[in-house]
């Protein structure tokens, strides 16, 4: 469930900051469109930093060894 959450999170902030870069720094087509493809790509990347690390968290690769001694 928290994935799912999260990754519903982000897709707001990125509509919003997308939302808010086309009121306040509207100054053309091609800058809107600029600015619009930094946004969605920040937003994914950082969407993506975090979706590794809390799956990598879910199945680690590294496991305790114990010992019987």
């Amino acid at each position: 469930m928290g994935f799912l959450i999260t990754t519903l999170i982000f897709i707001a902030v990125g509509v919003i900051f997308s939302l808010f870069a086309r009121i306040c720094c509207n100054r053309g087509p091609s800058t809107n469109l600029f600015h619009l493809t930094l946004i969605i790509t920040a937003t994914v990347c950082c969407w993506m930093m975090w979706a590794i690390v809390y799956l990598a968290q879910l199945n680690p690769l590294i496991v305790p060894i114990l010992s019987e001694e």
